[in-house]
């Protein structure tokens, strides 16, 4: 009963920080309009900060997740949060675009790294037996959608009410709401769950040496890709076909509330089901949403079905890709080999997001990154299918809790 709880604990505030962390940052898009007309930027800055955001959250997760692998995710979270808070002050205050850069693009990009749902789900493998992880990580990542649901439209009321940079004053004070749930952390201990005494050394080797692990770092990239696009630039792409702003913030809003079915339903169909040909099946969904997309005319109908749809397929990976780690090498270390592959994620999504406001600005529509942005899902769905998704040799059968 006692680790019953303890799971339970940890599932709920795994689900907390990943509400907070996940909904501000996919309100970043409501801030660009509005900033960059004031100061008088190109999108193109805005959207380099950001990308250089995303860049740094994956280069330094790894980090942060072999930490949380060696001392356990409490002091992690603690420091990340405090990061988070200081960033947002910054950002509140900047008046030039190097300060944008510093502020939202460095130290909320180390900040990110800390909180993000990396480490939320590694702790949460840790603690569920296989039979159920992928569905306990699927609650996880439905806690960053229902971030999405609540968060941008309270970001707008913000923003029209307060201005933007009270509104992220406010946001900064909401993050701090990480720090008394990050104590529920102190139950996981960096090594539990561990089946073996292999050594971190030994761990890198072996999974830089497993071409379904090359594979599936390399299928995330398109997910970075397409999550980063949509999350900082639909907003300005809806503007762009003269509709109100507020539509882009529902379009947010319908992405994360049918984000919280799909990543349930994808992390449950992971606990039954190949977790490679659900993630090329999720992938190929992906392309062939874009490309309808681009068909019909844009108007609030097409936005509102295709944020339905595409927030269904949204973070459904998360759960899938991170049980397949922890499915091929086990959880000990999952923290860290999870991150690295969430690294290949983050390029995408710097790319994602400076290469949208990049090729806008030079040809003055999103067109092309659409036309990429389909491409990139057929390579990933073709990357998945041969991935030998058999625990390694070296696994001896482990014996976990819950």
């Amino acid at each position: 009963m006692r680790i019953s709880r303890l799971i339970f604990l940890v599932v709920l505030s795994g689900a907390i920080v990943a509400l907070l962390t996940a909904g501000i940052r996919h309100s970043y898009g409501l801030f660009l309009p509005v900033m960059t007309e004031e100061l008088g930027w190109g999108r193109g800055v805005f959207g380099f900060a950001v990308a250089l955001q995303t860049l740094l959250m994956g280069a330094c997760t790894p980090f942060f997740g072999w930490l949380a692998d060696r001392f356990g995710a409490t002091l992690v979270l603690v420091g990340g949060a405090l990061a988070y808070a200081l960033g947002l002050l910054w950002v509140s205050q900047v008046a030039t675009a190097l300060s944008l850069t510093m502020s939202l693009g460095l130290v909320i990009g180390l900040a990110t790294s800390a909180t993000s749902m990396i480490i939320m789900v590694s702790a949460v493998g840790k603690l569920v037996s296989a039979e159920r992880r992928s569905l306990a990580m699927g609650i996880v990542v439905a806690g960053a959608s229902l971030g999405q649901v609540l968060v941008p439209p309270l970001a707008q009321v913000l923003i029209d009410g307060l201005g933007w940079s009270r509104a992220l004053l406010v946001m900064g004070g909401m993050i701090l709401l990480i720090l008394p749930t990050a104590f529920s952390f102190l139950g996981v201990p960096g090594s539990a769950g561990a089946a073996d005494d292999q050594k971190f050394s030994r761990a890198l080797l072996e999974a830089g040496s497993h071409r379904g692990y090359l594979l599936l770092t390399a299928g995330f990239f398109v997910c970075g890709f397409h999550v980063s696009f949509i999350a900082v630039h639909f907003p300005a792409y809806i503007a762009d076909h003269g509709l109100p702003p507020i539509l882009g913030a529902t379009a947010l809003i319908l992405i994360g509330l049918f984000n919280i079915f799909g990543s349930f339903t994808w992390g449950r169909l992971g606990d039954t089901h190949s977790k490679k040909f659900l993630l090329s099946t999720l992938y190929f969904s992906r392309a062939v949403v874009f490309a309808v997309f681009l068909v019909f005319p844009v108007t609030p109908a097409s936005i509102y079905l295709f944020s339905a749809v595409i927030g269904f397929l949204w973070l459904g990976t998360v759960p899938l890709t991170s049980g397949l780690v922890a499915q091929i090498f086990g959880v000990r270390y999952l923290s860290t080999l999870f991150g690295m592959v969430f690294f290949s994620h983050q390029v995408g999504g710097f790319l994602g997001a400076w290469l949208g406001g990049f090729l806008y600005d030079l040809a003055g529509s999103y067109d092309v990154m659409w036309y990429i942005s389909i491409a990139l899902g057929l390579a990933s769905t073709a990357l998945h299918f041969p991935i030998n998704d058999k625990a390694v040799e070296r696994l001896a059968p482990a014996t976990q809790v819950g």
